[in-house]
């Protein structure tokens, strides 16, 4: 058996560490080699990203958090903002010694903010990192109808408003009523529910920590110059077909960053690093896999 096949067919093993506030944050780590810390996007745990995790383990040790409110890990806690992100990235450095960092869409910005304070963070890869630089007012509208509903126990309403207010669907929903788009979610969710297996995170346990991915998005919002600062090499990653208001944000990064490459995957969505699935069938994290390969092995042999 190769040292590749090895590492595919090795179980991934679960630990905690103690952020700064203390709160627990569970993270899983598969492989041997340098560490790499992979941070799931929305709608996501650890488990998300576990494909392009064993598609690296047979060179990197790969570490995945559950970021907090999510999985194994501990609640958010009060006064979340991207600091917590930070600090709980910190605390699994710290304890891992992990020196390279890979981020997607709400958690790429956390990352970008990350290297900007943490000397342990040599190089960063993002793809399409949630940064808001244009129609931010009408990209974190949104929050306010989405807790109301949410409060009123209208999960599958509140899913549909944070679709509609960050633009995750095809141009069509935009025509369709709020009904059936509402009624088509609940289908969704139901048949979710029904294969799911205990301990499993489906869209209905998810769902309260858009609140905080819109908190954290309206936070970062209409500033990339911040980053200007960063000392880390840093990849920026997207797909010809990803969102194409996150594309603005990564022209910018790449103009601002000291150190940095970017990289387009033509034909890829913004889902394109997770997981396989149905909510997900487009997902090609094998390909991620390899850039990141190339990226992080450079990293390591210098």
């Amino acid at each position: 058996m190769t040292p590749h096949e090895q590492a595919q067919t090795a179980e991934p093993t679960t630990n905690f560490v103690t952020s700064a506030d203390g709160t627990r944050i569970a993270y899983h780590s598969v492989g041997h080699g340098p560490g790499i810390v992979l941070l799931h996007g929305s709608m996501e745990t650890a488990r998300s990203h576990m494909a392009m995790a064993e598609a690296l383990a047979d060179a990197f040790t790969v570490h995945l958090p559950d970021r907090r409110g999510r999985g194994q890990s501990g609640p958010y806690g009060d006064d979340y903002s991207v600091r917590k992100e930070v600090e709980d990235l910190d605390a699994v450095l710290n304890e891992t010694g992990a020196h390279y960092v890979f981020g997607v869409s709400a958690s790429g910005v956390a990352v970008l903010q990350a290297a900007r304070v943490l000397p342990a963070i040599h190089k960063v890869a993002v793809y399409e990192p949630a940064l808001l630089l244009e129609d931010v007012p009408q990209l974190t509208g949104w929050i306010d109808r989405f807790d109301r509903e949410m409060a009123a126990g209208k999960v599958e309403a509140a899913l549909v408003t944070s679709m509609l207010g960050l633009r995750l669907g095809p141009p069509i929903m935009n025509f369709m009523p709020r009904g059936l788009l509402t009624w088509l979610t609940r289908l969704l969710m139901k048949s979710e529910n029904k294969n799911a297996q205990p301990g499993d995170a489906t869209m209905r346990t998810l769902a309260p920590t858009l609140h905080y991915e819109g908190v954290l998005l309206a936070e970062m919002a209409d500033d990339a110059d911040r980053f200007a600062d960063v000392k880390a090499e840093v990849l920026l990653l997207g797909g010809s077909k990803g969102l194409p208001f996150l594309k603005p944000a990564l022209s910018r990064l790449e103009k601002i960053l000291p150190n940095v490459e970017r990289v387009e995957f033509p034909g890829l969505d913004h889902g394109a690093s997770a997981d396989v699935s149905k909510q997900n069938q487009a997902g090609k994290p094998e390909l991620v896999a390899a850039e990141l390969r190339r990226f992080f092995t450079a990293a390591a042999a210098s």
